[in-house]
């Protein structure tokens, strides 16, 4: 059997899990759901990325244990994924005991393969986005390219990654497999990145504690990016389970957002090549979900749960809407307003009213049941015709994620079912026993493009 892994990041718990953490986890269920029912057999892994400073920080101003906070935080977000019918095979915490000896493990043979070195570091961080940033990032003010806050200089002993030896690899694989890195524009950004050449990355902080320690080295902590990355690997059994680990690595698609990018498609990498694991075959960074033209953080206080528009309009409705609204790579205004129009334009009209006419009519003229097909006509040819491009065209769709092209030509063969009802005029044929055959041929094609769609 095919097989097939697909992974959202994992979400970081400094704050409640909100619709915008939610779409790219609804995207990977859709991604998985589909290719189960293309048959493969399918890994989907979602999960909670918990050390850092940040997490420990709110534990502190919280006045509780950081484990106990990250239980709470993480249960938050499995209760959300359940309410949302999401399928994922399997949920990783970066506080598992499994996950973190998987982290020393692989840091240990970047050592040992000549990749891990001691030095002092001295730069601009960013706590809430726990990044680092040179001096000509920063924006006026010294503060976060990203999330536009106060950046702090940081003055510490470190271990550091010899990120900068992969410069040239990462630059040659860029180039011989465009498809690596999408959507093109976001690959372009990180081909300009590594044309200016790559830095070493600090990989460890002794200012706190709360993370995996570094081996032989428990003073330091490993830092957070380097461990949350690993997940990919220790969700599925690496090192110890290599049957798991054989039979779904490399990870066929990574789901990220388009502010950790640099994280998955530059640092992974580097770090996979070290290790001498293959790489992942695509990277896909997406836009942003906003609300009203803002990204939804904790700090502006837009973050909705999406169980807010689940209680009212139904699952369904909002994943058709995520999928179909929003062009998915670019940013996406979600608007309550739109979703509505959706749901009574597509939804309600379109295919609603497609199933009740049929509905109706096959209870009236067969007496509730499907027919078989009788009489034939040229518009059955065209109907015919149209459902096969769907599926073709669908199918191409999907596997290059392009969620709203597929929505948009399974509705184009909605549409033409409405408008098939209306040029065969079934209720005119049930007026009369002759045309009986020909009655039973249109009801039987609307069940096919019911069924098909």
């Amino acid at each position: 059997m095919k097989k097939f892994y697909v992974t959202t990041p994992i979400y970081y718990i400094n704050s409640e899990p909100h619709i915008g953490s939610a779409y790219s986890t609804i995207i990977a269920d859709v991604i998985a759901r589909y290719r189960r029912l293309s048959g493969y057999e399918v890994f989907f892994l979602t999960g909670t990325d918990e050390h850092g400073q940040k997490v420990l920080n709110e534990a502190l101003a919280r006045n509780i244990d950081a484990q106990k906070y990250c239980d709470i935080m993480a249960d938050k977000f499995r209760k959300l994924w359940n309410e949302l019918e999401l399928t994922n095979d399997g949920f990783v915490r970066t506080t598992d005991e499994n996950h973190m000896r998987t982290v020393q493990q692989f840091v240990t043979r970047l050592r040992e393969n000549g990749d891990i070195y001691k030095g002092r570091y001295e730069g601009w961080y960013c706590i809430p986005d726990e990044t680092f940033w040179n001096e000509e990032d920063l924006k006026e003010g010294k503060t976060c390219p990203e999330c536009g806050r106060e950046v702090k200089w940081v003055s510490e002993e470190n271990y550091f990654f010899r990120l900068s030896k992969y410069t040239d690899r990462l630059l040659k694989l860029y180039k011989g497999n465009p498809e690596f890195v999408q959507p093109d524009f976001r690959r372009n950004e990180m081909l300009r990145i590594l044309e200016s050449g790559l830095k070493d990355l600090s990989i460890t902080r002794t200012s706190f504690s709360w993370g995996v320690p570094m081996p032989d080295d428990p003073e330091h902590v490993i830092y957070v990016w380097v461990d949350a990355l690993i997940n990919y690997l220790s969700a599925i059994g690496f090192p110890d389970d290599k049957e798991t680990f054989e039979r779904f690595w490399p990870a066929d698609v990574h789901l990220i957002g388009k502010e950790i990018n640099r994280f998955h498609s530059i640092i992974w990498p580097a770090m996979l090549i070290s290790a001498g694991i293959p790489l992942p075959k695509q990277i896909y960074a997406h836009g942003w979900l906003t609300v009203n033209g803002q990204k939804i953080s904790k700090s502006l206080g837009n973050a909705v749960s999406p169980m807010a528009f689940v209680n009212v309009y139904g699952n369904d409705a909002l994943r058709y809407y995520l999928l179909r609204d929003i062009q998915f790579g670019r940013d996406g205004d979600f608007s309550e307003d739109n979703l509505i129009g959706r749901i009574n334009a597509d939804l309600a009209n379109d295919l609603g009213n497609l199933l009740h006419r049929t509905v109706v009519m096959i209870q009236k003229f067969n007496n509730g049941l499907v027919p078989e097909m009788g009489i034939e006509d040229p518009i059955d040819d065209t109907l015919r015709e149209l459902a096969e491009r769907t599926f073709s065209t669908y199918t191409e769709s999907m596997d290059h994620l392009k969620f709203t092209q597929a929505l948009e030509g399974i509705w184009e063969l909605i549409r033409f079912g409405n408008k098939y009802i209306d040029l065969t005029e079934p209720w005119k044929l049930g007026k009369n026993l002759e045309n009986k055959e020909r009655l039973d041929s249109v009801l039987h094609n609307l069940v096919r493009v019911l069924k098909n769609v």
